[in-house]
């Protein structure tokens, strides 16, 4: 939850302000309202709402010192609690607003942290939500201790707040390296179910897509399950795989992710990274989009951003606009001049056009792998073992001088990956897999 006030004139009702710093273009009002939303996905009441316009950032304060007055009049008036600041601040601006305001004070970065973390349900996201804390946490500890006594300097003045700040930033790293290790071994656990899944030969589609778009009401549309739905900011948090059993053909698995924001925190990124490079391993990323938001364009670059910062950017993926039922615009599908589906129109609230999306995946995913036979050189050894890692190899054949016949059956993604490969196996990969 939000911290507790340490300001005992203030309530603890949950009285929030809003600041808005207007620096930049991209600080126009939807960037306001998301951040409105994110403030109640929190849980706090807001009272009051200030926008503050600067040319530069103001060192101290972020916003001018008129600006701060402003606020704490409001703050002073309406018995306000907490200020919450649309933007990130640094450790300095942090503690000089908060000794100016009289009040907590959070950035940006610090708020979406926390709904993390009221939402997280696994442990692994509780570990991914606590690493990300502690590691905002270690770079704002000269806020922390702000109320024992400093170092003046020399011999017989050290003080005990030094002292504090230095036991807690080594507890702080001690943890940090804790969560890291654990987290490596969930990891490696998931890279073990990966590579499972690939043996298995069950194709895997993965949700993507801006927060509050509708993945998790489209996910049980899908699989008929009953993840947690709700018009709200990160309702889930926690990735679900589940079955597809309706369509045609072999089963597909379906994996629902954490929405993407603007500006995500990248401690969550680094964080959620092996959560989020579950879509590494999907045969096909479905990319679910508000088609009701009238700023979806701006949300699509925001995924698409984050995508290529995982290494997800070059997946085949099929573009999903979610609430026609909210839009003039009815259910259908779009292809490209090749004839293949690039986009279906849909409502996962009310089910049109969910049929339309079943065939749009058996189609792309289809078309996704390759299968056939291929015969191997006896140089050819190391790709033949990377063939086998992947699960790509149905049967085996010897012969006689050494070379072997396999019939292979991959995504064309990984085979595009296994053509980058140095030297002969990559020019063999290339030759034989993708030609």
């Amino acid at each position: 939850m939000i911290p507790t006030d340490p300001y005992p004139s203030r309530s603890e009702g949950g009285r929030t302000l809003l600041l808005h710093p207007l620096i930049s273009a991209s600080d126009d009002a939807d960037s306001r309202e998301e951040f409105r939303r994110l403030a109640e996905a929190a849980g706090v009441s807001v009272i009051a709402e200030v926008q503050a316009p600067r040319d530069r950032p103001d060192p101290k304060f972020l916003v001018g010192s008129g600006k701060v007055e402003e606020v704490v009049g409001l703050v002073e008036d309406n018995d306000i609690g907490l200020v919450l600041v649309n933007g990130r601040l640094s450790p300095i601006q942090e503690r000089n607003l908060a000794r100016a305001l009289r009040c907590n004070v959070l950035d940006r970065t610090t708020l979406i942290l926390d709904i993390f973390a009221q939402r997280a349900r696994s442990h692994e996201g509780k570990l991914q939500v606590e690493l990300a804390q502690l590691k905002h946490l270690s770079t704002r500890l000269v806020r922390g201790w702000t109320h024992l006594e400093r170092q003046r300097g020399g011999i017989g003045l050290r003080g005990p707040g030094e002292t504090q700040l230095e036991t807690d930033r080594r507890l702080l790293a001690d943890r940090i390296r804790q969560l890291t290790a654990r987290l490596g071994r969930v990891e490696q656990r998931r890279a073990q179910g990966r590579r499972a899944r690939r043996r298995s030969d069950i194709p895997l589609v993965a949700l993507v897509g801006y927060t509050n778009a509708g993945k998790s009401t489209l996910f049980n549309r899908l699989t008929e399950s009953a993840v947690m739905t709700r018009d709200q900011l990160f309702a889930t948090l926690d990735p679900t795989v589940r079955r597809i059993e309706a369509l045609p053909g072999s089963p597909v698995l379906l994996s629902d992710t954490v929405g993407f924001i603007r500006d995500l925190p990248h401690e969550l990124i680094a964080a959620f990274r092996a959560t989020l490079e579950e879509t590494l391993g999907a045969s096909l990323v479905v990319h679910v989009i508000d088609a009701s938001d009238p700023d979806r364009g701006r949300h699509q670059a925001v995924v698409q951003e984050v995508l290529e910062e995982i290494g997800a950017g070059e997946l085949p993926m099929l573009k999903v606009y979610n609430k026609v039922d909210r839009t003039a615009q009815s259910a259908g599908v779009e292809r490209n001049v090749a004839g293949q589906v690039e986009a279906v129109w849909l409502s996962a609230m009310t089910g049109e056009g969910l049929d339309a999306l079943g065939s749009a995946i058996v189609e792309r995913l289809g078309e996704g792998r390759i299968r056939r036979e291929i015969h191997l050189p006896p140089q050819g050894q190391r790709l033949r073992s990377r063939l086998f890692d992947l699960g790509g190899v149905c049967s085996e054949q010897v012969e006689d001088d050494g070379s072997m016949r396999l019939q292979v059956d991959l995504a064309r993604r990984d085979a595009r990956i296994l053509s980058r490969l140095d030297g002969v196996d990559g020019k063999l990969a290339e030759d034989l897999l993708l030609d």
